[in-house]
């Protein structure tokens, strides 16, 4: 029998989760069609219900999910913590600014010698930082060599014509990428690995504040009723969730409270914590990596090229302390919990694989994104005794250690 539908014998579960999205410039609406959309197919591919609806709790955006698996009942109340008019803005550059952005970020990675050590860890993300800076010199290539040409032929005429022509022609085709910049990603990402670079991994002042606003949810949902408040972070969400919830923690929780969870999914970390001025991130993995107030898991996959697979956020970061507890570094291993039809369907499709840890999976192991936000079961007691991968990375490698903000 369906679980939706049974008599409720006992109390359901109640959740409440707080979605962190990385870099991203849409509205979290997207996040709730995803999380529709793909939580029906996985419940049509594992056997359970779920149900969305209205969200019954305050907040800017969210909706209700309600559970139905694994011998329980679930009610979940799931909040988008919204960052997306931040990144909005950072992403308002014009055409010359971008390629001043572009030389500015090159300079901050390369003169800080993260570029090299991150390049240790995995080739993936590197490449997909040194992606738009290529593409971006491609595009501005390709953009001088029309100028020129058109130089050639319209200067038979008249000089200056010819060289006003050439420029013009130069500005269109470079105007003309940055417009097809949803083909081509790279003002999107660079955007993205600037605005990190920007502050040479400090945090950003209206982020901080962004981020204190999301602590103070999180604080009110830690005194409700509920069994369990479960904080996920999506790519560079990730980092921010961790300073969040230290920042929690630090405050001090009540006494009476719901189990905490940590899940960051698809992590770039190091792109942040490696940087000179990344002392607050370091110093709060270190704090929240030794704390029993919370449970943290992390999930990445080899197959993501976007994101630092199976690297231990917190050693390679180089602060890991005595007694360090967490993450616990565990796969979704692409390869395998996806069939080979639907892999080579998205082998090629880096950034559909970097969300693809909130999507279904057609051959789901221990790691299903919908049992953890819609099942009866804790982060912990979901994954107590679960070993780490054998294959993760935690040896220190970042050249800057320094803690504090």
């Amino acid at each position: 029998m369906d679980l939706l539908t049974e008599p409720k014998l006992k109390r359901p579960f109640r959740r409440r989760v707080f979605y962190v999205p990385g870099y991203d410039p849409f509205h979290p609406r997207r996040y709730r069609e995803l999380y529709r959309r793909h939580a029906a197919a996985q419940a049509e591919i594992s056997g359970y219900a779920v149900t969305l609806g209205p969200r019954t709790t305050p907040g800017p955006y969210g909706w209700h999910v309600s559970g139905g698996m694994e011998g329980g009942f679930t009610e979940t109340d799931i909040e988008v913590l919204v960052w997306s008019d931040i990144v909005r803005q950072s992403m308002d550059h014009g055409i010359l600014a971008t390629y001043l952005q572009l030389l500015r970020t090159v300079g901050v990675y390369v003169g800080s010698g993260a570029l090299f050590r991150l390049m240790r860890l995995r080739k993936g993300p590197v490449l997909a930082a040194l992606y738009p800076i290529v593409m971006l010199l491609a595009q501005l290539g390709l953009a001088l060599a029309l100028g020129w040409h058109v130089v050639d032929i319209v200067g038979l005429i008249w000089p200056p014509l010819g060289w006003l022509a050439g420029a013009g022609a130069a500005v269109a085709l470079l105007r003309w990428f940055r417009a097809k910049d949803a083909v081509f990603f790279a003002y999107y990402l660079m955007h993205d690995f600037g605005h990190v670079a920007q502050t040479r991994g400090a945090v950003a002042p209206d982020l901080a504040e962004r981020m204190a606003r999301f602590r103070a949810a999180i604080s009110e949902a830690m005194h409700s009723d509920a069994d369990e408040v479960l904080v996920v972070g999506h790519s560079s969400g990730a980092h921010l969730a961790v300073s969040i919830l230290a920042d929690l923690i630090r405050a001090g929780l009540p006494a009476r409270r719901p189990a905490l969870g940590l899940l960051t999914l698809g992590q770039v970390v190091p792109m942040v914590s490696f940087l000179p001025r990344a002392g607050r991130l370091r110093a709060d993995l270190h704090f929240l990596s030794a704390r029993d107030e919370l449970t943290w898991v992390d999930v990445t996959a080899p197959g993501d090229g976007c994101a630092f697979a199976l690297c231990d956020p917190v050693a390679v970061s180089g602060v890991a302390p005595e007694g360090k507890r967490w993450p616990l570094v565990i796969s979704a291993a692409f390869s395998q919990t996806l069939s080979p039809e639907r892999w080579r369907a998205l082998r090629w499709r880096f950034f559909r694989l970097h969300f693809q840890y909130l999507c279904a999976f057609d051959r789901p192991g221990d790691y299903d994104y919908f049992r953890i936000t819609a099942g009866p079961m804790t982060l912990a007691d979901r994954f107590r005794g679960r070993a780490p991968s054998n294959s993760r990375i935690d040896r220190a490698v970042s050249g800057y250690i320094t803690m504090g903000a």
